[in-house]
């Protein structure tokens, strides 16, 4: 191979990303150039805002499970830890006549990694396969919820919670974005400093890519899978309160169910459905790309029982992008072993 070609191919390698990033955005891109020839009307201010603060919520859950299949599980309980960590501040808040606008959210993380030591334990401690784990744990998380904390829907706020969800940081074309996205941005920065830079970031990608390969590279698995289920519940309980903030109410009966657009905005971000593979900023392009194809087909008219097809859709073209990639890789591999013998 000449040395023309090499540069041209780590030029498209650079630009493609380790995780596809560049593809994806290549895709978001020119579905932003479908929508504009199909109905340029719809190509407004007030569409960037609308997907901005339909993204909020879904982008922390993301987060939190992104750190759970990087290192090679899946989750499907965060959204019940979310409502549930939401739901219960408010109902204490009213309680015992708590306004805070800060300590609610604080409530809700520690009420989110309190039982994420729950998926910890099931999984690091008794080593269940991670879907069945989390599984069982929303059910019960679930019932709990309903059966001891309460099935009501509130619909007013405490004043402080209500103040903080009427604060906007920019009103595009009459469309608020909340100030909560500042947080989220702030998350997104640490979490991808967090996996980039540090040794508990670099152990959970080796744990993804082979947990007895990490463990003899003298990783402690179990510690690390401990720490990523609290983190993840954490993270989930934010975005519980998060959701609760910017909607105005609360209701148990919210989240639980949308688990199929956070798994796709992670999948199709990047992140291996075996492990080992996945980035902070191929999650937000997957995040903003499920959000855009949502708000789209919504301005463009489609019916709504068309979006969660258009979502399993997207699911299957990332699992398939990402299963190619890795051939790929392998094939690349074998090749230079081989080149190497």
């Amino acid at each position: 191979m000449s040395d023309s070609s090499s540069s041209a191919a780590a030029v498209l390698g650079r630009l493609r990303g380790r995780n596809n990033e560049g593809v994806l955005l290549l895709i978001i891109l020119l579905l932003i150039g479908l929508v504009a020839v199909i109905n340029p009307s719809a190509l407004t201010l007030g569409m960037a805002s609308d997907i901005l603060r339909s993204a909020i919520v879904n982008m922390t859950l993301a987060l939190g499970l992104l750190l759970i299949i990087v290192s090679g599980g899946i989750d499907v309980s965060f959204t019940a830890i979310a409502i549930f960590s939401g739901y219960s501040t408010v109902v204490l808040m009213q309680s015992i006549g708590l306004d805070n606008p800060v300590l609610p959210f604080l409530g809700a993380i520690v009420i989110g990694a309190l039982l994420g030591i729950l998926n910890a334990v099931l999984v690091a401690g008794f080593r269940l396969p991670t879907l069945i784990a989390t599984l069982g744990t929303q059910g019960i998380i679930r019932g709990a919820l309903l059966a001891l904390v309460g099935s009501l829907y509130i619909s007013t706020l405490p004043a402080s919670l209500a103040g903080v969800g009427a604060t906007n940081l920019i009103t595009l074309d009459s469309s608020p974005v909340n100030v909560l996205v500042i947080p989220v941005v702030v998350l997104c920065l640490v979490l991808a400093f967090v996996l980039k830079k540090t040794m508990f970031g670099r152990s959970v990608y080796a744990i993804g890519g082979s947990p007895e390969s990490a463990k003899r590279a003298g990783i402690r698995v179990g510690r690390v899978q401990t720490t990523i289920y609290v983190a993840a519940g954490a993270i989930s309980g934010f975005a519980g309160m998060t959701h609760v903030t910017v909607s105005g109410h609360a209701s148990p009966f919210e989240l639980v169910g949308t688990e199929l657009d956070v798994i796709a905005a992670v999948v199709i971000g990047g992140a291996s459905d075996s492990g080992g593979r996945g980035s902070v900023q191929g999650v937000a392009l997957g995040v903003l790309l499920i959000a855009l194809i949502q708000n789209s087909l919504v301005r463009l008219g489609v019916p709504g029982f068309w979006h969660e097809g258009v979502v399993g859709l997207v699911i299957l073209v990332g699992v398939a992008i990402q299963a190619q990639s890795r051939r790929i890789r392998n094939k690349r591999s074998m090749i230079l072993e081989g080149a190497i013998a």
